[in-house]
Protein backbone atom coordinates (compact mmCIF):
# COMPACT_ATOMS: atom_id res chain seq x y z
CA UNK A 1 0.00 0.00 0.00
CA UNK A 2 1.52 3.34 -0.85
CA UNK A 3 1.19 6.49 0.92
CA UNK A 4 -1.57 8.37 -1.68
CA UNK A 5 -3.88 4.44 -0.58
CA UNK A 6 -2.66 5.04 3.35
CA UNK A 7 -3.88 8.72 3.29
CA UNK A 8 -7.34 8.12 0.92
CA UNK A 9 -8.11 4.49 3.49
CA UNK A 10 -10.89 5.13 6.35
CA UNK A 11 -9.27 5.87 9.70
CA UNK A 12 -9.82 4.38 13.08
CA UNK A 13 -12.21 6.71 15.14
CA UNK A 14 -9.33 7.12 17.97
CA UNK A 15 -6.61 8.35 15.29
CA UNK A 16 -9.60 10.64 13.69
CA UNK A 17 -9.80 12.22 17.17
CA UNK A 18 -5.86 12.14 17.69
CA UNK A 19 -5.80 13.79 14.04
CA UNK A 20 -8.37 16.33 15.33
CA UNK A 21 -6.24 17.67 18.82
CA UNK A 22 -3.47 17.88 16.70
CA UNK A 23 -4.73 20.35 13.89
CA UNK A 24 -6.35 22.40 17.03
CA UNK A 25 -2.37 22.72 18.29
CA UNK A 26 -1.47 23.46 15.19
CA UNK A 27 -3.64 26.39 14.90
CA UNK A 28 -3.76 27.65 17.96
CA UNK A 29 0.08 27.79 18.00
CA UNK A 30 0.11 29.71 14.51
CA UNK A 31 -2.14 31.93 15.97
CA UNK A 32 0.14 32.71 18.72
CA UNK A 33 3.48 32.58 16.91
CA UNK A 34 1.40 35.31 14.12
CA UNK A 35 -0.08 37.22 17.22
CA UNK A 36 0.48 41.21 16.57
CA UNK A 37 1.36 42.03 20.18
CA UNK A 38 4.73 41.28 21.61
CA UNK A 39 4.87 37.76 23.47
CA UNK A 40 7.26 36.86 25.42
CA UNK A 41 10.42 34.54 23.90
CA UNK A 42 9.16 31.63 26.07
CA UNK A 43 5.71 31.63 24.97
CA UNK A 44 6.65 32.12 21.12
CA UNK A 45 8.85 29.02 21.45
CA UNK A 46 6.59 26.34 22.84
CA UNK A 47 4.40 27.53 20.21
CA UNK A 48 6.65 26.92 18.11
CA UNK A 49 7.02 23.21 19.66
CA UNK A 50 3.14 22.69 19.78
CA UNK A 51 3.47 23.57 15.66
CA UNK A 52 5.54 20.94 15.57
CA UNK A 53 4.11 18.45 17.58
CA UNK A 54 0.89 18.89 16.39
CA UNK A 55 1.68 18.85 12.64
CA UNK A 56 3.58 15.50 13.57
CA UNK A 57 0.51 14.51 15.31
CA UNK A 58 -2.23 14.97 12.56
CA UNK A 59 0.37 13.26 9.88
CA UNK A 60 0.64 10.43 11.35
CA UNK A 61 -2.67 10.05 12.49
CA UNK A 62 -3.68 10.80 9.24
CA UNK A 63 -1.89 7.73 7.79
CA UNK A 64 -2.70 4.84 10.33
CA UNK A 65 -5.29 2.23 7.95
CA UNK A 66 -8.29 0.93 9.56
CA UNK A 67 -8.69 -2.23 8.30
CA UNK A 68 -11.89 -3.78 9.40
CA UNK A 69 -13.31 -1.40 6.61
CA UNK A 70 -12.27 -2.81 3.31
CA UNK A 71 -14.93 -2.19 1.34
CA UNK A 72 -16.98 0.89 0.41
CA UNK A 73 -20.29 -0.58 1.47
CA UNK A 74 -18.13 -1.04 4.93
CA UNK A 75 -16.85 2.62 4.81
CA UNK A 76 -20.55 3.58 4.50
CA UNK A 77 -21.33 1.13 7.05
CA UNK A 78 -19.31 2.47 9.62
CA UNK A 79 -19.44 6.66 8.98
CA UNK A 80 -23.30 5.61 10.13
CA UNK A 81 -22.51 3.61 13.04
CA UNK A 82 -20.47 6.24 14.63
CA UNK A 83 -22.10 9.56 13.07
CA UNK A 84 -26.04 7.72 14.82
CA UNK A 85 -27.17 10.21 17.61
CA UNK A 86 -26.35 8.22 20.90
CA UNK A 87 -28.63 8.81 23.75
CA UNK A 88 -25.02 10.67 25.34
CA UNK A 89 -25.85 12.92 22.60
CA UNK A 90 -29.35 13.81 23.98
CA UNK A 91 -31.25 13.46 20.23
CA UNK A 92 -33.67 10.69 20.42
Amino acid sequence: MNVVERTKAPTPKFFRMLRSIGLALLALSGSVIAAPVILPAVVVSVAGYLAVAGGVLSAVSQMTVDDEAKSEEDIVKRMRRDNENLPRDGIK
